[in-house]
């Protein structure tokens, strides 16, 4: 009889999860960062979970699950990019040597308005024209993606040595820079204005997601648990918000940015960073990406093929021009991971983007993004990277080598994919 309160206990959380449709693998991706963060503030004695590690945390993210995001469509087709980390070299170059030759040689010096953007669209077209090439050697000519892409590895990274000489390119433009992290970011007002108007768009996403099933005649959750998920929708954004706005900028830094405008900082004047943009990046590429896997054409195409490419090319997708789509796609997002590595250092460096393509493969894979194709989530990869992320940011407070990260970073590798072949076994979801 003692048993009896604890089942139901058991069955009552079951039937909430089921009534609120979490995702299980979700969820324990979920617990598994949390478990993560908590022991390592336990282990640093409070020092990791403080405002200023979870800015830095984010900003150190932001360049691999940019690179994670495609990563998935790549994995989801059922190939794989190696040469993303030298990709991103080859874009960072490009954009470094645009900026401080190419453009002054034109006239444009450093500082003018016009140099950021060049600089930029020149990184795109870069990555694009890689990735697709990429792509058509994959898709035309059938070469294996391992082989194209393990290729590219080798020849990109020494195109980036190439291109600067094998020297460090810096400064960058300081436009440039806004988009690295703690030299841009919104303050606090503009950062609480932004994070409501995330919250009212959770909100509204919820109820129109409810409002499409009603109308497909499909069953729908009671209004108590679409609230209920609007609610931690809204207390995640905005604890994430409080959190950075807690992050005070150094007296000194404001000191001086009073002095430049020729006043004198009111005393006890304090001030918050806010978002960076960098992360304002990142979360309009999972935004934009998450559109066009679920809302798109390309999106619909690009699982079919995953799931069963033998289907899809009898059912008219053309997956040869998928596939050279696919690593455009990547070799974009490369391109924007570049110019957020980059910006962050403030120059280019040789090793930038080293050990990325590993990095990515795996935030990707620890997501939940199937390597047999046709399984993969944006949200998954992003949490994906940011628990990689947590993993090394710690060891490294922690005074663990860095040999020892790769290894414990390896070995989590290994394990969330065993997990991932347990729970599809055991849900069926091959």
């Amino acid at each position: 009889m003692a048993e009896a309160p604890a089942s139901g206990a058991s069955t009552g959380r079951k039937n909430i999860l089921k009534t609120l449709e979490f995702d299980t693998r979700l969820l324990g991706m979920v617990g598994a960062f949390v478990i993560v963060c908590l022991v390592f503030n336990i282990l640093t004695e409070g020092r990791f979970l403080t405002p200023r590690n979870v800015f830095n945390l984010t900003i150190q993210t932001v360049s691999v699950a940019i690179m994670a995001t495609g990563m998935v469509f790549v994995i989801v087709t059922r190939h794989i990019d190696l040469s993303v980390g030298a990709l991103l070299a080859t874009c960072s170059a490009m954009m470094a040597i645009t900026q401080t030759q190419f453009l002054p040689s034109l006239g444009i010096d450093y500082g003018t308005p016009l140099v950021a953007p060049v600089a930029i669209v020149v990184g795109l077209l870069t990555g694009a024209i890689i990735g697709a090439f990429h792509g058509w050697l994959i898709g035309y000519l059938a070469i294996p993606a391992f082989i194209v892409t393990l290729g590219g590895l080798l020849v990109w990274r020494n195109v980036a040595w190439y291109l600067t000489s094998g020297q460090t390119i810096g400064p960058l433009d300081d436009r440039f820079q806004m988009l690295g992290g703690i030299g841009g970011t919104m303050g606090e007002t503009a950062s609480w204005v932004f994070g409501l108007i995330c919250v009212v768009a959770a909100c509204v996403a919820i109820w129109l997601a409810r409002r499409s099933r009603i109308a497909h005649e499909f069953p729908v959750k009671p209004m108590w648990a679409e609230f209920v998920l609007m609610g931690i929708a809204a207390i995640l954004i905005l604890g994430f918000i409080a959190t950075l706005n807690a992050y005070e900028v150094p007296t000194r830094v404001l000191e001086r940015s009073f002095e430049d405008r020729g006043m004198v900082m009111p005393e006890g004047y304090s001030e918050g960073y806010g978002i960076p943009y960098s992360v304002l990046l990142l979360i309009a590429v999972a935004v934009v990406m998450t559109l066009v896997a679920r809302r798109t054409r390309l999106g619909r195409y690009i699982f079919a093929a995953g799931g069963n490419p033998d289907a899809a090319e009898l059912s008219g997708i053309n997956t040869r021009l998928l596939t050279v789509k696919v690593f455009a796609i990547m070799g974009v997002l490369c391109a924007l991971a570049g110019l957020v590595a980059s910006a962050r250092l403030s120059f280019h460096s040789n090793d930038i983007g080293t050990l990325d393509e590993l990095r990515v493969i795996a935030a990707a894979v620890i997501g939940g993004t199937a390597l047999a194709g046709g399984i993969g989530t944006i949200y998954g990869a992003i949490l994906g990277a940011l628990i990689m992320q947590s993993l090394q940011s710690g060891m490294a407070m922690v005074g663990v080598d860095a040999p020892f990260q790769n290894i414990v970073v390896g070995g989590v590798l290994v394990f969330a994919v065993l997990i991932d072949i347990i729970y599809r076994r055991r849900t069926g979801d091959t």
